[in-house]
């Protein structure tokens, strides 16, 4: 007996996200890091290591749809263990310390996301990829008018 495929909406793709977010933290877990610490890392990194102070925590609420007083905290915890540092102009860059951690998480997040996207037709990866860019977009938008 075959199951029909359903189509896309919020609970298949939550579904996704805790599912594969579930898989992610197996990884962070060995590190001790944290889920909302990796995507501060993986933002920090994204952008050659150091990034304005503002821009981290906007782009911290933003894709976390969190608080600023919570992506301060991120930041904060961060520093507190040495991983970042805050300068005094206002930039937020990574340690020695924390480019290690970053760099050894990686290949951890690098082999999870080939296992669960193994097999998967790179045009159905790039139409899945436009559809939930668009969702996004919409739902900030909705956002943004609240």
């Amino acid at each position: 007996m075959t199951t029909a495929t359903p189509p896309a909406n919020g609970q298949v793709i939550a579904l996704a996200h805790y599912a594969a977010r579930a898989v992610l933290e197996t990884v962070l877990a060995r590190t001790g890091t944290t889920f909302h610490q990796s995507v501060t890392l993986n933002a920090v990194s994204s952008q050659g290591g150091t990034v304005e102070d503002d821009w981290i925590i906007s782009r911290l609420t933003g894709s976390l749809k969190i608080e600023e007083s919570a992506a301060r905290e991120i930041v904060d915890e961060l520093t507190a263990l040495k991983l970042l540092e805050e300068s005094s102009s206002g930039q937020v860059s990574f340690t020695d310390s924390g480019q290690e951690l970053f760099d050894r998480i990686q290949p951890g997040v690098r082999e999870v996301s080939a296992r669960l996207y193994a097999g998967i037709p790179a045009e159905d990866l790039a139409t899945a990829g436009r559809v939930l860019t668009l969702v996004t977009e919409r739902a900030n938008a909705e956002l943004a008018d609240v």
